[in-house]
């Protein structure tokens, strides 16, 4: 994935489906796994919540304590957090 905001590529592998999601994060070193929208990301030791509507998703962070939206468009994701008020954007 290639992240705009710090121009970079960041890896993550693994396998993501509607009702399963089990994904490596090589930049933290750790498992982000669940059902969604119930996920949890091993490397912060914390929650996650995802729910996708079509191209449009949006969750809960509980390690920041922050929401976020986001939507796909092919292989681009934009995301907005709310946390930092800012839009971020990837290349899958």
């Amino acid at each position: 994935m290639y992240d705009y905001a710090t121009g970079r590529h960041v890896n993550f592998s693994g396998t993501v489906s509607s009702t399963n999601v089990n994904v490596f994060d090589y930049e933290q070193a750790a498992h982000i796994s669940g059902s969604p929208p119930s996920l949890f990301h091993y490397g912060n030791g914390a929650h996650l919540r995802l729910a996708t509507q079509g191209t449009t998703f949006k969750g809960f962070d509980y390690d920041t304590g922050s929401h976020f939206t986001g939507r796909v468009n092919g292989r681009s994701v934009s995301l907005f957090d709310y946390e930092t008020s800012t839009h971020y954007n990837y290349t899958v």
